[in-house]
């Protein structure tokens, strides 16, 4: 036995082995960005933004979309809180910059 220890055991001669417990991590809370309906901004413009920004197909766009205009409000995408903010700032940007007062905000899920 070249140095080894058995963690816990007592051996003749050596001290108690203690083993430091390894750390446990929490995943960190995830955020929903949400988009906000409203009466002025185009369909097609929260279609294209969803593309841009959020990185969803035509498709998947046309149903977050639709969604927002028959239900008041409809989820993005559901990120750390970092880059849910990051998400709503760039999504917020690129409507102002067209003019366009759509609202897009984060919710902890």
């Amino acid at each position: 036995m070249s140095g080894e220890q058995d963690n816990g055991k007592e051996r003749p001669g050596q001290g108690l082995v203690v083993e430091e417990a390894a750390p446990r991590l929490k995943k960190p809370p995830l955020y929903q960005v949400v988009l906000i309906n409203d009466d002025y901004t185009p369909m097609e413009f929260v279609v294209d933004l969803l593309q841009r920004v959020f990185g969803h197909d035509r498709t998947k766009a046309t149903r977050i979309m639709l969604e927002v205009h028959t239900r008041g409000k409809g989820v993005c995408g559901v990120y750390t809180f970092e880059i849910a903010e990051t998400k709503v700032a760039q999504a917020t940007s690129y409507a102002r910059q067209h003019q366009h007062p759509l609202l897009c905000t984060m919710e902890e899920t």
